[in-house]
Parts: C-alpha cells; structure tokens; sequence
C-alpha cells in the first residue's frame, strides 16, 4: 500500500491527478497541499511513500517546494509531474533533489510503473520509457548534441539553440533526435532528466 501527496497551486490539476491516483491499484491515502509552506509542514507531520510536485513554465514554485523538501527531509521520494516541452522547470526540480519525472497527463498504467519503481527507490523518467531501455553511465553524445541538451535544461527552444550555434533549426532537431535515441528518451523533459541522473548537464 502506497501514501501519496501532491503538491500544485492549481486546483483543477491536483483534484484531477487525484481523481487518476485514486484509481491505481495500492494507493491507501492521497493527500493534497498548494504551497511549498504546506508540503513542508504536511510531511513533517505525515510523511508519504511518494510526493508529486507539479511544475509550470517560468514558475520556480515546483522547483523550489522539491529543494526546500529535499532539504529538510532528504529521504523524501520526490517526482515532478510537467509539460513534456518545459524542460527547464523539470531540470530545476530534478537538481533540486527530485528523483524522476511525469508528463502532466500521464495515464493510470503510468502511474502504476511510476510507483512500483519508486517502491523499490529506482530513478524514473517520463513514462513510457522507449523501448524500456535505460541509458547506462557510458552514454556518449557528439560535442553537438551535448550543446543541443545544455541548451533544452536551460529551457531554450530548438530556434533559440539555433540561434546560439549557427544552425538551422531542422539540424537542431536532427541532433535532438539523435540524442534522444541514445538517452532513450521520449521527449525534451525526459532527456534532460537523463541528462542530469548520467551526469551529462549539472
């Protein structure tokens, strides 16, 4: 059996992740709180198997309510739950402590695989996962691609990664897709969250 809390200023999210949550086989208890205050004080009192942040385009709230929880109980079980193209709000919450990431919209069979692999405190990415594959420590990205994730984790667009290496933006996304080949990513978010777990992008 497995206790949630989810943590997000917007109220039509947190009731409909819980709606979703509530629905996933071994979930006992899901909890709710608004602020970075209130999660603090609300897992202090009662701790949980897993906290769900959410996270927003340039708001630092997701970010900051994972660094102040990581902080003060660093045994916390933390994933980020984000727009898949946000890539800079998930890298800032996966720096801050977080252990993995869920697309906002994520269905009930992903959030079951996100809960048994935090069960056993494995580090998860956006679900599905490509082919079920993970990338090993040995990932080498070209000097290019690697200029291709540090830009995503700084949440720049394809245009304005292009912009700052001469390229055009359809070779941009020629080496973004090759990058997220060799992550074994589905997405920008997933292959920043990659990035930071191999050490790629700090």
């Amino acid at each position: 059996m497995r206790t949630v809390l989810i943590c997000d200023d917007r109220r039509s999210v947190r009731e409909g992740l819980t709606r979703v949550m509530s629905a996933v086989p071994g979930v006992q208890r899901i909890d709710c709180v608004a602020t970075a205050d209130e999660l603090l004080t609300r897992y202090a009192r009662q701790s949980a198997d897993v906290v769900f942040v959410g996270t927003q385009r340039a708001v630092a709230s997701g970010a900051e309510a994972t660094r102040r929880l990581m902080s003060a109980h660093p045994q916390a079980n933390v994933m980020v739950f984000g727009a898949p193209d946000d890539a800079g709000s998930i890298a800032a919450a996966i720096a801050g402590g977080a252990r993995g990431y869920l697309r906002w919209d994520a269905s009930r069979p992903e959030l079951v695989a996100a809960l048994a692999h935090s069960s056993i405190g494995a580090e998860v990415g956006a679900m599905p996962m490509q082919r079920g594959a993970t990338p090993g420590p040995g990932v080498n990205l070209t000097e290019r691609e690697m200029q291709v994730l540090r830009g995503m984790s700084q949440g720049k667009s394809n245009g304005q990664i292009g912009r700052e290496l001469y390229l055009s933006e359809d070779t941009v996304k020629t080496h973004a897709r090759r990058l997220f080949r060799k992550l074994s990513a589905a997405d920008r978010a997933q292959a920043v969250a990659q990035g930071f777990r191999c050490g790629l992008v700090s």
